[in-house]
């Protein structure tokens, strides 16, 4: 049974995907400034394709790179059935992109990936982008703990969180239990790294 906390989470993402829906109505009766879609949609990982203004590329994040089967199987259905070439590109970054998603349908792609713990907010734009962390972090050897309890909880705190909306560019955060750097730490705006 959900918490509270899941619960004000899901009526939180339900409103910003009807305030899309109704920018999405307005835009296309000319009712609503591009420039505002744009700032909105960026802010919910949403891409402008050039020269295809009725199509998006949805940037989904997956919290520290982690997904549920669950969650694999939505990502494969909503690619197979709103993007355009039925494909979802995996990231560097521990996002999953779907190219040439139809105006119309990207409330639909939002509303599935969420109902599975997965969101696209924040994953473009001038943000804190995906907190990201290593491969091997929980079975790891050389670890000398996990990070993942503390990457997941960096990743919850900034979604949505102010300080994170309007940076001067996009934001890297990585966390590395390992000895050997495999989440290349030093690429990244901030990197932390286990130590005792």
């Amino acid at each position: 049974m959900p918490g509270v906390r899941e619960i004000q989470q899901d009526e939180v993402v339900e409103a910003e995907i009807r305030y899309l829906e109704a920018m999405i109505a307005r835009l296309e009766a000319g009712e609503e400034d591009p420039e505002d879609f744009r700032v909105f949609r960026l802010k919910n990982g949403i891409y402008g394709i050039r020269g295809r203004p009725e199509h998006h590329m949805i940037r989904i994040k997956l919290p520290v790179g982690r997904t549920t089967p669950e969650g694999l199987r939505v990502l494969a259905e909503v690619a197979e059935r709103y993007a355009e070439n039925r494909l979802a590109h995996v990231t560097t970054r521990q996002a999953v992109q779907l190219h040439h998603v139809h105006r119309r349908d990207v409330p639909k792609v939002l509303r599935a990936v969420n109902a599975v713990g997965l969101t696209t907010r924040e994953a473009c734009g001038h943000s804190i982008r995906a907190i990201t962390c290593c491969p091997y972090a929980g079975v790891s050897p050389e670890e000398p703990f996990d990070v993942t309890p503390y990457a997941e909880r960096a990743y919850r705190y900034f979604l949505r969180h102010p300080v994170g909306q309007n940076l001067p560019r996009k934001f890297k955060v990585a966390f590395e239990g390992c000895a050997t750097d495999h989440a290349r730490t030093p690429i990244h705006d901030i990197g932390a790294v286990a130590a005792v």
